[in-house]
């Protein structure tokens, strides 16, 4: 199962009354059920599934979806929807289903839902959008709000810049930090388990930006009632920026270690399910170095799979997100909005292991199935935009640079396999 883990990321203001909220989210919602509004979104994946299904299951929205690589099967058998949450929904079908963004591009949309993979190697969110950002679409609509419910840092940018060359007003842009639980079994079966939330705030080319706008809060609202009343848990905040980074510590360290060692999750913090507690001398499994570093000490109470992983995997992993940190602590400083959680690392951890020591636990990050199925990987989204953003701020990161030139090594040559196989 994909899963995205939980950080503590919640910067938003909580009105004084709840009432006050739900009073006006009623309203709002009563309004838009009289006039759905039209929605593009693009990438019917195991994430965009569900959340195609959540915006449009309460009428609030007409979900036109762009479909690829699955696009045959959905339109000929619907979407089966498989969720603990949601239910079970076979032959379920959006709105319209096209398979190209060009195709799609007859109507003016409210927003336009990016929940692809970025990997712009092979194509930027720019050029993905192309049919949107160019006549004749340009001449006829009007520019929607963008959403990108996408993994990686620094994405919105390169969209932000397209957008603005158009000189029809700010371009309005929601970045967003997704968790959840969904896998596809099949082209058209998804399996969902019971939670899904998303923060979000606007994207601004300002960092550190702390406070809304009330243009700015009344384009969250709208998005996130629709989100909200089809049942998502969602989370409006100042800047995004900084949520974001801390859900890219994870990926940017747990999800290459997985992708390289070719283990999941559980393979760190978690006995084989048929192992036992005690080792050959019938002494509970722990390090047996005396000399412990600062790392060491720092984990010696976390779960581990093997006394060696527990001596030198999980005090390097510890260590690789010391650096995260170090980096956060420069482009997020604690100011007026809560900066970098102080004690990222353990939070990291120990937020994970305590899902993945779990015995029904088989949570797989995406770079380790793409890995696994030969496919590129958000490799510079996720890892290269860290990098370069600590070359810019003079952070050095030893072990995530580590990291990342062992990923261009595969990574490349999926890539190539890739064209090779595209151009054939």
């Amino acid at each position: 199962m994909l899963t995205r883990l939980s950080l503590q990321d919640n910067l938003s203001h909580v009105p004084a009354s709840s009432w006050e909220l739900d009073e006006l989210r009623f309203l709002r919602v009563t309004a838009m059920a009289a006039d759905p509004k039209d929605i593009l979104l693009v990438g019917l994946g195991a994430v965009g599934a569900i959340y195609a299904f959540i915006l449009q299951s309460k009428g609030l929205a007409r979900v036109t979806v762009v479909a690829r690589s699955n696009y045959e099967a959905v339109k000929e058998n619907g979407m089966h929807i498989k969720s603990l949450k949601y239910g079970d929904h076979e032959g379920w079908r959006p709105y319209r289903i096209f398979g190209s963004v060009e195709d799609a591009a007859d109507r003016a949309y409210s927003h336009v839902v990016l929940l692809t993979k970025v990997i712009p190697e092979l194509q930027t969110n720019t050029e993905l959008l192309r049919a949107l950002l160019s006549a004749p679409y340009t001449d006829r609509f009007p520019q929607p709000v963008y959403v990108l419910m996408q993994n990686g840092m620094y994405i919105e940018s390169d969209l932000w810049d397209s957008v603005k060359a158009l000189n029809q007003g700010p371009p309005k842009i929601i970045g967003t930090s997704v968790y959840i639980g969904t896998k596809l079994l099949d082209r058209n079966v998804v399996e969902h388990s019971d939670f899904d939330r998303v923060s979000m705030g606007i994207h601004r080319e300002e960092l550190n930006v702390t406070t809304n706008t009330p243009e700015e809060s009344a384009i969250l609202s709208e998005f996130g009632d629709i989100l909200a009343t089809g049942g998502t848990q969602v989370t409006v905040v100042p800047e995004i920026q900084r949520i974001k980074f801390h859900k890219n510590a994870w990926n940017c360290t747990l999800g290459p270690i997985c992708a390289l060692s070719r283990h999941s999750l559980q393979a760190l913090f978690r006995k084989p399910l048929d192992a036992p507690s005690e080792d050959e001398n019938g002494e509970p499994v722990v390090s047996r170095s005396s000399d412990l570093t600062p790392a060491q000490r720092a984990v010696a109470g976390l779960p581990t799979s093997f006394p060696m992983v527990a001596e030198y995997t999980i005090p390097w992993l510890y260590e690789s997100l010391e650096e995260v940190q170090s980096l956060g602590q420069k482009l997020f400083p604690d100011a007026e909005a809560p900066g970098v959680n102080p004690n990222l690392p353990m939070s990291v951890m120990t937020g994970t292991a305590r899902i993945v020591t779990k015995p029904t636990s088989n949570e797989r990050p995406s770079m380790l199935v793409d890995v696994e199925l030969g496919r590129p990987m958000e490799v510079e989204v996720i890892v290269g935009s860290v990098i370069r953003a600590a070359k810019r701020h003079g952070v050095s990161m030893p072990r995530i640079e580590t990291l990342y030139a062992l990923l261009l090594l595969i990574q490349e040559n999926a890539l190539y396999e890739f064209r090779k196989k595209k151009n054939a």
